[in-house]
């Protein structure tokens, strides 16, 4: 998908917490490199659009100055890491990535599992030099963001908006082996013929390439759940006091919220199924209209421009995770 359709996509779903007419307050944690190529494309659009985007980032970061001549206010906090020290890391890690070793894909994908690993021990510390700055937390929280924008790939967004009771929206591509998406957005993921990104598999594989792709999957698996994330998990849990809080369970949780929020209404789920992929805009405005008038809240899955008539009470999702949404019923 172009950057252009991608910011198109991810436009619509902001569009839900602004209200019409008016401007929003969005807070951005930044992102590195042709991550935030494609995050600033969203952001200086939102910005000509006449909403306020204040871009949070590390004073160690490369690409940010706080003095440029941006539409985007650049909000810096100081770091424990220097700009130098960060970008000697940085430097260090692209070389060994350019020197990897492909024709072994267990070498090729260790490796890149352990430089992602570096980082993330580098981004959790950025984590950690925000939240423990109680000035710039209390500015903040005192600013009122109506919503929270980051690259799911740079943890932290998610710790801030649960922190600041603030919707969060994510820009993303993918993950190696779909870990985030799978363990923290529940994207199905059936190794039989889904293949693992990056293993240069097809759709169409034989047998034993399945055993392979399935393989794959149990170590990419494997590795977020045993290395990745238990750092994550244990910083998150000290942070906001909960023993069991991780960090799938907080990326995972906007839709949750949407759904527990119904109350004594319940939630609507509404898809027309795989067959249906377009709609008339008359069609879809008809179907809008009716759903606007009843007290459920509804999942919408829809893939098309957002009708006119789509009520406060409805969301539009390419993708819903259906066996997901009856566990969160059974739980209230």
């Amino acid at each position: 998908m172009s950057v252009k359709w991608t910011s198109v996509i991810l436009l619509i779903q902001l569009s839900f917490y602004f209200s019409s007419g008016s401007c929003g307050k969005v807070l951005v944690w930044a992102a590195e490199y042709s991550h935030w190529m494609n995050m600033k494309t969203i952001l200086e659009e939102l910005v000509q659009r006449g909403h306020e985007v204040t871009v949070l980032a590390p004073s160690a970061y490369i690409l940010f100055d706080p003095n440029n001549s941006s539409a985007l206010k650049i909000e810096v906090f100081p770091t424990s890491l220097t700009k130098t020290e960060y970008e000697n890391i940085v430097m260090q890690q692209i070389k060994r990535w350019s020197e990897l070793p492909k024709d072994t894909f267990w070498l090729y994908f260790s490796q890149i599992q352990e430089i992602m690993w570096k980082f993330g021990d580098i981004i959790r510390n950025f984590c950690k030099d925000v939240v423990s700055n109680k000035k710039l937390m209390k500015k903040l929280q005192e600013s009122r963001f109506d919503v929270v924008f980051a690259d799911a790939i740079f943890p932290c967004s998610e710790l801030l908006a649960e922190l600041f009771n603030t919707p969060l929206v994510y820009s993303l591509r993918f993950t190696p082996g779909y870990s985030f998406e799978k363990q923290c957005g529940g994207l199905l993921f059936p190794p039989s013929y889904v293949p693992v990104v990056m293993s240069e598999l097809s759709d169409q594989m034989t047998f034993m390439e399945r055993v392979k792709n399935m393989i794959y999957m149990l170590y990419f698996d494997f590795c977020f759940q045993i290395f990745a994330m238990k750092k994550w998990d244990q910083f998150y849990s000290e942070v906001l006091g909960k023993n069991t809080h991780t960090l799938s369970e907080t990326m995972g949780k906007e839709m949750e919220e949407f759904v527990q929020s119904s109350g004594e209404h319940g939630v609507v789920v509404f898809s027309l199924g795989s067959m249906v992929t377009k709609m008339k805009a008359e069609r879809a405005n008809v179907i809008a209209s009716a759903l606007a008038q009843i007290p459920q809240k509804v999942l919408w899955r829809f893939d098309g421009n957002k009708p006119d008539t789509l009520g406060l009470n409805t969301r539009l999702y390419k993708w819903i995770p259906q066996n997901d949404l009856l566990d969160i019923k059974r739980m209230l």
